[in-house]
């Protein structure tokens, strides 16, 4: 069984693995912009990552706040 402090964790873990992803990728747009052929508009592709950043942020910094 699950208890509350391995819940945690691992929610924290899965937000930083999604962060991470959404942070590489915004690496990508900045270091390669020419090599993403469906995206179009750039700015709103990093946009929408960046977007994606702050709600795991936010997930993480809200479970050390409240949680912990």
């Amino acid at each position: 069984m699950l208890d509350r402090d391995t819940m945690i964790k691992a929610l924290i873990a899965h937000a930083e693995g999604h962060l991470a992803k959404h942070q590489m990728n915004v690496e990508v747009y900045l270091t390669n912009p020419a090599g993403i052929g469906e995206h179009q508009d750039i700015f709103e592709a990093m946009e929408m990552e960046i977007l994606e950043m702050a709600k795991y942020h936010d997930i993480i910094e809200m479970c050390e706040t409240y949680l912990d």
